[in-house]
């Protein structure tokens, strides 16, 4: 089955990652490469050979440095790759989002949407 045809099931959860409702909430759907396991919040940036997802991490030269969404939902693409649902805007609350270790100071992570449709608070 192709990871595409999986479905995902939108679940609210409460937690603390959203910080409000505007701007606006919207998301897109995605594919989590072969290798990666990622949970509800993480920071992830696309590979530009392939178009998928992985963590983003600022030290990468794939193009996945550069961070394009938040993981809705925790996601276990370890043996294959996975289909899966990114925010691409709204407001999220920065010490509720997982960071790779590269993005080691607050400056860096304040900075990290700029341009996008994303919001730190």
């Amino acid at each position: 089955m192709s990871p595409l045809a999986e479905s995902i099931v939108d679940v609210h959860v409460n937690d603390n990652l959203i910080a409000s409702n505007t701007p606006a909430i919207a998301n897109e759907p995605g594919i989590l490469i072969l290798g990666q396991n990622l949970i509800r919040g993480a920071v992830v940036g696309r590979i530009a050979l392939s178009g998928k997802l992985t963590e983003c991490n600022n030290a990468a030269i794939d193009g996945s440095q550069t961070p394009v969404g938040i993981m809705v939902h925790a996601v276990d693409a370890t043996a294959a790759d996975k289909a899966c649902v990114i925010y691409k805007a709204g407001a999220f609350r920065k010490s509720e989002m997982t960071w790779h270790a590269s993005f080691d100071t607050d400056p860096e992570k304040d900075a990290a949407f700029d341009g996008t449709a994303i919001v730190l608070r």
